[in-house]
């Protein structure tokens, strides 16, 4: 039987997901694109000042869950 994911586990999974998220809206025109399709490109001047401290703020949410993922993990024993 496969072992029910943890809390930390689904914390660190959801924390790399975001960070990949932020960074593709960074550093590709992805976002620049949806928001011209949508009518909204009147706001990309702006994204800089949003996008790059979310960034940040994700990059420091995923090390935190991957050092709570990591405690939890070392704190499991190992099944026989």
């Amino acid at each position: 039987m496969a072992a029910q994911p943890t809390r930390q586990t689904k914390g660190f999974v959801a924390a790399i997901m975001g960070t990949v998220l932020v960074a593709l809206c960074c550093f590709t025109p992805l976002l620049v694109v949806t928001l011209g399709l949508v009518g909204l490109s009147v706001l990309t001047p702006y994204l800089d000042y949003i996008l790059l401290p979310a960034l940040g703020v994700m990059i420091i949410v995923t090390i935190i869950s991957y050092r709570k993922w990591r405690q939890s993990r070392a704190g499991e024993e190992p099944s026989a």
